[in-house]
Formats: structure tokens, C-alpha cells, sequence
């Protein structure tokens, strides 16, 4: 007999002595009061712990303690029940059979609260995100992180589901066996479009583009106006609406020009064959001087570059420290004038395309004798030949 069962009166000894399903009235009273003295403490360690937890977060401006405080608040009142009803059933002597399905029991609950913390947890990184999103009017991202959070949220009740059948007795290896051929073929049959959606997860969190910016792809360009689950699409410069996969984007050359610091400008022109050879050494000069002259530029080189068809040719590099290209526009016909201006007063022409002929033999004499006052040409008579430069 137990010593604490002796210390009291015998009528109330021989009461709880009394035997019921195996345990004395004393062993279920001592179980009772171990379930409501586990239960309580848990709830009062919740209770505590949550509004200092709470308190704390509301002075601090990290996240850490704000989901700390969200996973203690949601700790679940049954979870603690089936806790406290574990440790009480460990003074009472049960039948084996019943003593597995309370372990089980146990651990199926230990199971759900810590799915239930992490899927707290995923839900608050997530939601803030999808709360920035639509604040800033960007609709179809927040949608697209409540899509992955969906999806996370899926993944992780099942592996509780199945942790949880695997506990109770059930041979899981078949259903996960399942679960994988049916994976296998809902993924080969929805291939393309989970290659698009996954996409787009990729697209909203590296950010190549975002909506507004001005892309080119390959010999196609626009501004996007909207990225979705499945596709992109973009407003051409012809008023037309392109739309692009989502997956084919990723796997293109992107060029996205909303994203430019500064625009490089190629400047090229031709003199002509006459100009003075120390005319030519001072051009590259002069070109420096109109483009330092402008605003928001930087030079970078100008020399001569060559000897064209009909021309002298020049080449220069210079940079506009704007992205908008009105601007760099206006600066190119800033410089262009300029130059003009500048050739102009140094009476140096800009060259075109043109062709010499030069006539031998008879058709040279025929047009000496056909001018007026020409001499005749010794060389005439012979056979007529026409030589082009």
C-alpha cells in the first residue's frame, strides 16, 4: 500500500483502496490531479510567456521576437491536453494495448504542434512580404507569394500526415510510393505549365524586370505591364500587347534598359580626300572640346579612324550620364550641331559618296576634240578604255 494512502484515516483508506479497470480510487485521483496540475502549468507557461514575449516585441523593432510571441500564441490548448494526459497516465498501470495508443496519441500531438509552429512560421515571413506587395500596388506578386506559401503550406501537412499515419501503424512506403507516380504524372502532364509557374516565383524574387521597366527581348521590345502566373506580358512600342512565357524569358537574353546609369553614343563622319593633313590631326581635338562642352557627358576617345570609299573617316566614344533616352538624344543633337558648325567655319567639308571616271585612248581624244578650243590628242586612235575610281 502505498505509504501516503496509510497516512490517512482507514474508512477513507479502505475507500480509495477500492480497485476500478485495474487502478485503486487513490491511482485515478493522483492521475486526475497530475492532469489538471500538468495542464494548468502549461497553460499559465503559455499565458506568461506570451505577454512578455508580446511585451518585448512591442520595443523592438527585429522580427525575431514578433514570431517567437505568434508561435506561443498559437500553441494549441488540445496539444497541451493530450500532454498533461500523457504524464497522468504514467501513474496509473494500463493494459499494454492502451498504453501504445497513448504513446501514439502523444506523439501524433507533438507532431501537429510542431507543424503548426513551422506553418506559423512560413505564413509570417510570407505575409509581410504579400502585405509590402500590395501596399506598393503590386498585386500580381503578392499573389504569386500567397501561391508559394500555399504550396509550402501543402507540402509540410503532408509530410505531418504522413509522420503521423506512420506512428499510428500504417505502412506509409505504399503511399509514398503513391504519392510519387501521381507526382511523376501530374508533373509530366502540367509540365509546361509548372515550368512557367515556378517561372515566375524565380522572376519576382531574382528580379531580372519588374512591372514599368522597358525590356528587350531577342528582336522584340515593350514596357511589362504584368507578370502572371503562366505568362509576361509587354506593351510594344506599336501599341500591340506581346506576351511571353514565363519560362522562355528565363531562358532568353534579356535586356532591360530601365536599369541603364548612362547611354554610350558612337559618333562617326567622314571629310573629304582634300582636307589638309594637319587640318586632320586637329579634328579629333575639336570633337573633344564640343562634347566635354555639354552637360552630363563624358568623353572617352576620338581619332582618325581611316581611309573610305570617299572619305576621310573619324570615330568617336563619348558618354551620357542620363538613362532617358530624350536625353541622350538632345546631347547627340547638341554635339552634331555643333561639329557641323565647327567643320563649317574651318571650311571643311563633310564628304559624300562619289566616283572619278577617267577616259583613255580614243574616247579621251573624242572628248578633247568635242571641247572647245581642245588640242587634239596624240593618244587618239587607238582602242577606247574607260577607267573608274
Amino acid at each position: 500500500m502505498d505509504p501516503l494512502l496509510r497516512s490517512l484515516p482507514e474508512p477513507m483508506q479502505e475507500a480509495l483502496a477500492v480497485e476500478l479497470a485495474g487502478n485503486t480510487l487513490f491511482a485515478w485521483t493522483g492521475a486526475a490531479l497530475m492532469f489538471v496540475a500538468a495542464f494548468s502549468f502549461l497553460l499559465a507557461v503559455r499565458f506568461v510567456v506570451g505577454r512578455r514575449l508580446q511585451r518585448f516585441a512591442a520595443r523592438t523593432e527585429t522580427r525575431v521576437d514578433d514570431l517567437l510571441a505568434d508561435a506561443v500564441a498559437h500553441t494549441w490548448r488540445l496539444v497541451m491536453a493530450v500532454v498533461a494526459f500523457y504524464l497522468a497516465a504514467g501513474v496509473l498501470s494500463v493494459p499494454p494495448g492502451v498504453g501504445v495508443v497513448i504513446r501514439r496519441a502523444f506523439a501524433i500531438a507533438v507532431f501537429a504542434q510542431i507543424g503548426i509552429w513551422v506553418s506559423r512560421t512560413i505564413a509570417f515571413l510570407i505575409e509581410r512580404h504579400v502585405r509590402e506587395q500590395r501596399e506598393a500596388g503590386q498585386a500580381t506578386r503578392a499573389a504569386l507569394l500567397a501561391l508559394f506559401s500555399f504550396f509550402a503550406q501543402l507540402a509540410l501537412w503532408t509530410v505531418v500526415f504522413l509522420l503521423a499515419l506512420d506512428n499510428l501503424g500504417v505502412d506509409v512506403t505504399a503511399m509514398v510510393a503513391g504519392l510519387g507516380i501521381g507526382g511523376i504524372a501530374i508533373g509530366l502532364a502540367l509540365q509546361n505549365v509548372l515550368k512557367d509557374t515556378f517561372a515566375s516565383l524565380a522572376i519576382i524574387l531574382d528580379k531580372p524586370f519588374v512591372e514599368g521597366d522597358f525590356i528587350v527581348v531577342g528582336d522584340l521590345s515593350g514596357t511589362v505591364e504584368r507578370i502572371g502566373l503562366k505568362t509576361t506580358r509587354v506593351r510594344a512600342l506599336g501599341g500591340e500587347q506581346l506576351i511571353f512565357g514565363n519560362d522562355d524569358l528565363l531562358t532568353s537574353r534579356v535586356r532591360n534598359f530601365a536599369r541603364l546609369r548612362e547611354r554610350r553614343v558612337v559618333l562617326t563622319f567622314g571629310i573629304l580626300y582634300q582636307t589638309p593633313p594637319d587640318v586632320v590631326e586637329r579634328i579629333p581635338g575639336w570633337v573633344r572640346e564640343i562634347v566635354e562642352a555639354q552637360e552630363r557627358t563624358r568623353f572617352d576617345r576620338a581619332h582618325f579612324k581611316g581611309f573610305g570609299d570617299s572619305s576621310l573617316d573619324f570615330e568617336a566614344v563619348y558618354f551620357v550620364l542620363a538613362p532617358e533616352y530624350d536625353a541622350a538624344m538632345d546631347v547627340q543633337q547638341a554635339v552634331g550641331l555643333a561639329l557641323m558648325r565647327r567643320l563649317a567655319a574651318e571650311q571643311i567639308e563633310f564628304a559624300y559618296p562619289t566616283r572619278h571616271v577617267v577616259l583613255e585612248g580614243a574616247l579621251a581624244g573624242t572628248a578633247r576634240r568635242a571641247a572647245p578650243g581642245a588640242e587634239p590628242d596624240p593618244r587618239a586612235g587607238g582602242p577606247a578604255a574607260v577607267r573608274e575610281s
